[in-house]
């Protein structure tokens, strides 16, 4: 993991979390993976599968108001994150570019689709090329319930200000952050549905 040379990160190493993920100014590049320095305190340590996925889940946001950012989609089409409350909401952001990103949104779309009606996942490219990238990722992939969503201002990111991509976020139907992964996880894991049972009130 690499952080963020176009994002301002707080100094205190003590929050800091480093995890396997991609940095959003190195589109070219690949992206080298480091051991966790430290965690929040609640955080656990994601699935991990020959080191793909080394997340962290960091739950020291609990609580926190949705924000309300404009998003858009390749046809023109927007959406204010705020106006999605009602039901849950998964958050992801990542980039065409983020290898680690892209390992993980198949798993997303089955998530997707294991949970319609239920849970929304909401995919939100931080491709600063916007549609010129995302149409024609999407136009190549079978995903049943994703959607082409994007925040090429990157507003989403800095609101977040992990500096690390793949970074997701639960919602539950207030707009109250639940969790955030930072970090690329297995979301087809068994831990997942255990991480999800109390925001989609299952046991």
């Amino acid at each position: 993991m690499l952080i963020s040379r176009s994002f301002t990160v707080p100094v205190l190493a003590a929050t800091l979390i480093f995890v396997s993920g991609c940095d959003r100014q190195s589109p070219d590049a690949a992206q080298p993976a480091t051991e966790a320095a430290s965690a929040p305190a609640g955080a656990i340590t994601g699935a991990n599968k020959g080191g793909a996925f080394t997340g962290k889940l960091d739950t020291t946001h609990r609580g926190a108001q949705m924000p309300d950012i404009l998003l858009a989609d390749p046809s023109g089409g927007t959406v204010r994150l705020a106006s999605l409350k009602g039901k849950p909401l998964l958050v992801n952001l990542w980039a065409t570019w983020c290898g680690p990103c892209v390992i993980e949104m198949p798993m997303l779309d089955a998530l997707a689709v294991a949970h319609d009606g239920q849970m929304r996942v909401l995919t939100v490219s931080q491709d600063m090329e916007g549609a010129a990238k995302v149409a024609p990722f999407f136009a190549g992939k079978d995903f049943r319930k994703l959607e082409p969503w994007m925040d090429t201002d990157n507003d989403l990111g800095f609101h977040y200000g992990t500096g690390v991509l793949p970074t997701t976020v639960l919602y539950d139907a207030s707009g109250r952050e639940v969790w955030r992964m930072v970090g690329a996880y297995d979301w087809a894991s068994a831990q997942t549905a255990a991480m999800l049972a109390e925001t989609l009130g299952k046991k």
